[in-house]
């Protein structure tokens, strides 16, 4: 069982103006895989709020993985990828990459994502889109790879080629 947070950042749901579908459907997909959400909350589109919100799923609740949705693209107030980035030991790009991937085959607007993934101590932070569409398609790219990278963080010490 992995420990999860979710936190949607937008504005809107923060302030109550609009459901939160994304971090709902988050929490739908991961229901049964093994994931335990300890935490969701929503943060508005500040760089200090996602920064805080992150640093406290990972140093304070021990949450083996952080999923934010929204504040991944260019407007203005879309900073969630720059405060992960302030929080994050390393960036682990291959699964952006891979959600960037499978959402190009439906849309181009996929190239300007500017979602990130990293890690910060033992944990893994995954940026998600704040569509609750594109939130599952990217997440589904993402699950089968989870558990072994969680698995190695937590210091798994087996074979990456081993079955």
């Amino acid at each position: 069982m992995f420990k999860t947070s979710i936190i949607t950042v937008s504005d809107r749901g923060y302030r109550g103006e609009r459901e939160d579908r994304s971090g709902q459907a988050i929490q739908e997909l991961l229901c049964g895989l093994g994931f335990e959400v300890i935490d969701y909350r929503i943060v508005p589109d500040e760089k200090d709020q996602i920064r805080e919100a992150l640093i406290h799923a990972i140093d304070h609740l021990g949450s083996d993985l952080v999923l934010t949705t929204g504040g991944t693209g260019l407007t203005p107030r879309d900073v969630t990828p720059d405060a992960t980035l302030e929080v994050i030991d390393k960036e682990v790009p291959g699964f952006a990459e891979a959600m960037r991937a499978e959402s190009l085959k439906k849309t181009p607007h996929a190239m300007i994502s500017r979602a990130l993934c990293g890690v910060r101590k033992s944990s893994l932070i995954v940026n998600l889109p704040g569509s609750p569409k594109a939130v599952v398609e990217c997440l589904k790219v993402s699950l089968p790879a989870l558990p072994h990278a969680l698995s190695k963080l937590k210091g798994d010490p087996s074979e990456c080629g081993s079955t």
